[in-house]
């Protein structure tokens, strides 16, 4: 579904619109906003606000047999994620109608308190109205015309930013929901590669480039497939004069994940096709900021490998050397993702020097079992930056919750043959011995472990979701930096 926004400078609502929503506050007896309209319009308006007794946020009346008037109640839209789900639930109401064409009376809002009420309104609505329809051969793309009357609300700066978030969230869903057998490693490196074009560099870093950075965390993981593994680094640099202390962040791309030989049961299989979902988030971020230009430098990167058991697999035991110089024994293939960002995360410390490394992944399905689809898992060796974390996600509805790290944790991750292995195996915490892990490939560089497995994808529709693909994330750490870093 394609929307498309008209800002129009007249209030007055011409009498050959089939479809007219205007806002207005339930509580608030003044209307006086409604003179804007013509006089027969106006006069109907009047009449139904004055009957109005619903408990619905929308409802609908007929003008006449060919003309509607959709009242939006803006009466418990308290804050600015009220006004973003307001949007999304709006555009879910007129999918359902079959509205096609409409528009929006913006001045109506003189009632609301709530500033940037139209943009954040528009921006729930369109993110509301993702859909992946790429291999439906006989879906018809259905284009939505709204136009918004009066421009008194309307902020240019707004909608570049809302824009960009929106284009980078989308580009997260697309690269999670494509199939595995269209986005392995090479056809990811490929998109990515597109990302020049926005002046972000991109450097590839094939198999035979990261046997000689000793990158074998990462390469045992693929040694079961037939596709090639990669690294790929996307650099943003909107603040040219200092290039010094950028901000990192490091994804997990796991193409597909069978578990390996460690392999998992045939149902469900295929949402491991998700398993990526942390390294699209961080190509979906670098995108939003070089389409708004943000005057801030940051690093992204992505370790691109399918887990596969073929005759070459990685087996339970095996012991490899990472980048850092650690060994790590692989008691479970299944656990691969940490094997993937242990290197990632050590290369993008040595290389870049951050200011600080945030890295995200769908890591362990024991964060599903601890917060559900509410609340991705916060780790973190730094109390400033998971605050900031925090206050970031709260503003924008993508939470994040702090779970612990500590010694006595990081002791279960001990090997007794190896500097460590790479599961559990005395049960429990399977999230936080997870990023006990992950804490060992990272040396001085303030740091942030997102577990996103429970919010990468969800099979509701809920708040800003169409449901699938969530893109969870890029508004987070979009929102991070505009608060704290540009």
């Amino acid at each position: 579904m394609t929307v498309k926004i008209n800002f129009k400078k007249n209030n007055k609502a011409s009498s050959n619109l089939s479809t007219l929503a205007i806002f207005f506050n339930s509580e608030i007896k003044d209307n006086n906003f409604i003179k804007g309209f013509e006089q027969k319009d106006s006069k109907f308006i009047q009449e139904i606000l004055k009957k109005y007794q619903s408990k619905k946020r929308i409802n609908i009346f007929n003008f006449d047999t060919s003309r509607k008037l959709i009242l939006l109640d803006i009466n418990k839209v308290l804050n600015i994620t009220d006004v973003e789900n307001f949007g999304a639930e709006f555009y879910n109401f007129i999918k359902e109608h079959n509205i096609k064409n409409l528009s929006i009376s913006s001045k109506s809002l003189l009632e609301t308190k709530q500033k940037n009420f139209i943009d954040h309104f528009l921006h729930g609505l369109k993110l509301k109205s993702y859909e992946f329809n790429l291999y439906k051969s006989k879906y018809k793309n259905r284009d939505i015309e709204i136009n918004i009357l009066g421009n008194e609300f309307f902020n240019i700066k707004n909608q570049i930013k809302f824009k960009a978030i929106e284009v980078g969230t989308n580009f997260a869903r697309d690269l999670v929901s494509e199939p595995p057998n269209i986005l392995f490693p090479k056809e990811y490196v490929n998109r990515l590669l597109k990302l020049r074009k926005l002046g972000i560099k991109v450097t590839v870093y094939n198999e035979a480039k990261l046997k000689k950075l000793g990158m074998y965390s990462l390469l045992g993981v693929g040694r079961g497939s037939s596709k090639e593994s990669y690294l790929v680094t996307l650099e943003w640099y909107g603040n040219k004069k200092n290039k010094k202390s950028p901000l990192s962040f490091v994804g997990k791309g796991v193409c597909f994940d069978t578990g390996g030989i460690s392999l998992k049961p045939a149902k469900f299989m295929e949402e491991m096709k998700y398993d990526m979902a942390g390294s699209a988030v961080v190509a979906g971020l670098i995108k939003s900021l070089a389409i708004r230009k943000a005057k801030v430098n940051v690093i992204g990167t992505v370790g691109l490998v399918e887990n596969m058991p073929g005759g070459n697999a990685q087996r339970p035991g095996d012991i490899v050397k990472a980048y850092n110089g650690k060994t790590i024994e692989v008691l479970n293939t299944d656990a691969e993702g940490r094997l993937v960002l242990a290197d990632a995360l050590s290369f993008t410390e040595k290389k870049f020097k951050p200011k600080f490394i945030i890295d995200l992944a769908t890591l362990t399905g024991a964060i599903i079992i601890a917060l559900g689809e509410e609340y991705a898992g916060l780790f973190s060796n730094n109390d400033e930056l998971s605050k900031k974390l925090s206050e970031a996600g709260e503003k924008v509805n993508e939470k994040v919750w702090r779970l612990p790290l500590h010694k006595n944790y990081d002791k279960l991750m001990d090997s007794t043959i190896a500097d460590i292995q790479n599961i559990n195996y005395s049960g429990g915490a399977g999230s936080i011995t997870a990023a006990q892990f992950l804490q060992r490939f990272v040396e001085r560089t303030p740091w942030a472990h997102l577990d996103i497995a429970g919010m990468a994808f969800s099979k509701k529709a809920a708040n800003l979701n169409p449901g699938g693909a969530t893109g969870f994330g890029v508004r987070l750490l979009n929102q991070l930096i505009e608060d704290y870093y540009e």
